[in-house]
């Protein structure tokens, strides 16, 4: 089972000396413009890994990612008319065409008219 990772922002003097946050988990993306590296910790040992990495020499800080707070899941949102209309319009096409396949049954036309 794949485990829990969570994201960390870590800001930092030189970007070549980045490479050796490998160590803490694994790295996402570099900025060489701004100077910062966005990666993922193991969630069990992500205090530890940020402790570590603040105390290195090029880590000018280090920013938890509040993006596993966020609910993802709203037990009251208002549905959308608009795609409610198009869902019943699809089905209710969908229902004609069904109904017109069967009433012309094109498989045993075919049939009938080989036979003749």
């Amino acid at each position: 089972m794949r485990e829990k990772r969570l994201g960390v922002a870590v800001w930092v003097k030189n970007i070549h000396a980045a490479k050796n946050l490998r160590k803490f988990g694994t790295i996402h993306y570099v900025s060489k413009r701004l100077n910062y590296v966005s990666m993922y910790v193991d969630a069990d040992e992500i205090d530890e890994a940020i402790r570590a990495m603040e105390r290195l020499h090029f880590v000018t800080k280090v920013e938890r990612s509040h993006r596993h707070e966020i609910p993802i899941y709203y037990n009251n949102a208002k549905p959308d008319k608009a795609k409610e209309y198009d869902y019943r319009s699809e089905k209710s096409q969908l229902l004609s065409i069904v109904e017109h396949v069967q009433e012309h049954d094109f498989d045993g036309a075919r049939t009938k008219a080989a036979e003749s």
